[in-house]
């Protein structure tokens, strides 16, 4: 593993460009320039009622949770953090009484459950790009009580892991196998203590001690159990629990790396992650990985039947696994796959799709999609700096759009008294 020295921005845009090469370069000069003008036309949706902007990565006006989250990412690569607030006022409007909060709002209403747990980390990298904590501070009873609900009202056998309803509401859409009845995921329980990290950020820079050492005693807690329950030394991989057997589900699915990016494996599970599981090419590590079902799994596919996550690539989870591998010194893998991951999204079709086949690389979904596969645009730059905006601690958020010089998307300006920040 070898390890990365610090590097000016200017020296990480040369290892770039000498790795991908001058005809990828002008390809990719063209194809931000294609996403950011679709973006500017598709995206960004002002609504006159209340006067505010919105950001949405699908162009029949439906806006989700942890979407945003990642959308943002792409946003702040160009000193845009409008929508951390936008959207996440809107969904915080139709909170309820007892602290529920919908996933999606738009064209079906407000629909698909609940939002998953990236209220907290969507405000907090806004608010780093901003310096302004008043926002956070007038909202931060609506995000505490939030979270709240997830302890109060999904896990009803009161272990300390909570529960998604559904494969729907993880966000993989279609991996029923995996999320069966009440199934305490990986994934949520790995988002929560990341939510439950950010909340703690939040309420020492606004002086709330108590709440702080609560959050920080109800993280060790969660991390705790998520290794205790979920991780399985005889096969080295985390597997969600069904709430009602109490037994593991042994899927093997992408959510299991879920642990990677949050920091919670030990060195040893991160070493047998990484070698039996994630580098195997009979389960994740295929031609354009990391697959989102392991080759193993009866239900695997390759296609683009419905929305697939059954073996498809989809960006988001494999950029999780891609800071996974870094915060876990695994630079060579790393390196390897954001310039694999950004090869795909370039090449292998003439638009950024909304996810790909793991194998042929071949693009699926919505075409053109500017949603958060852009992320693979900017993952061999991430790589050169060592920089990860998802780290929760990283106050400089860093407009990396700049380093390719290209113009950033305009979207309608609003009132800005309007959201306070």
């Amino acid at each position: 593993m070898k390890k990365l020295n610090g590097t000016t921005q200017k020296e990480a845009l040369e290892r770039v460009r000498a790795n991908i090469g001058e005809a990828s370069r002008e390809k990719l000069r063209v194809r931000l320039g294609e996403v950011n003008n679709q973006l500017t036309e598709k995206a960004y949706h002002y609504d006159c009622a209340d006067n505010r902007v919105y950001l949405t990565g699908y162009s029949y006006l439906a806006f989700y949770d942890w979407d945003l989250y990642f959308e943002n990412i792409y946003q702040s690569y160009h000193g845009i953090s409008d929508f951390c607030f936008t959207n996440l006022e809107k969904f915080l409007e139709v909170q309820e009484p007892n602290g529920f909060i919908a996933r999606t709002f738009g064209c079906w209403g407000l629909t698909g459950g609940l939002f998953k747990p990236f209220i907290a980390q969507t405000a907090l990298l806004g608010t780093y790009q901003t310096g302004n904590w008043n926002w956070l501070r007038e909202r931060y009873g609506h995000i505490k009580k939030f979270l709240e609900y997830w302890f109060a009202f999904k896990d009803s056998d009161h272990n300390g892991l909570c529960y998604w309803d559904s494969a729907l509401q993880s966000g993989c859409d279609n991996q029923d196998s995996r999320c069966t009845g009440l199934c305490e995921g990986v994934d949520l329980n790995c988002y929560l203590v990341r939510e439950l990290q950010s909340m703690t950020v939040i309420a020492g820079h606004l002086g709330y001690a108590e709440d702080k050492k609560a959050f920080e005693e109800q993280v060790d807690r969660l991390i705790s159990l998520i290794n205790s329950n979920l991780w399985d030394k005889d096969t080295g991989f985390y597997y969600d629990r069904d709430e009602k057997t109490g037994l593991q589900i042994q899927v093997k699915a992408v959510s299991g790396f879920t642990p990677l990016w949050v920091g919670i494996a030990s060195p040893e599970q991160a070493r047998r992650l990484v070698y039996e599981h994630l580098l195997n090419p009979d389960e994740f590590w295929t031609d354009y990985p990391v697959a989102t079902y392991a080759r193993t799994e009866p239900d695997y596919y390759q296609g683009n039947k419905d929305v697939n996550w059954r073996g498809s690539n989809w960006i988001p989870t494999t950029y999780m696994v891609f800071h996974g591998l870094m915060k876990y010194g695994y630079y060579d893998i790393a390196g390897y796959l954001a310039y694999k991951t950004f090869e795909m999204v370039l090449q292998k079709d003439k638009n950024t799709r909304e996810f790909y086949n793991a194998v042929t690389g071949e693009g699926y979904g919505m075409d053109p999609f500017y949603g958060w596969s852009t992320l693979a645009y900017y993952m061999p730059l991430e790589f050169e700096l060592s920089y990860n905006p998802t780290n929760l601690l990283n106050k400089e958020i860093k407009p990396l759009g700049e380093l390719y010089a290209i113009d950033p998307p305009v979207y309608p300006k609003m009132n800005r008294q309007n959201t306070d920040r």
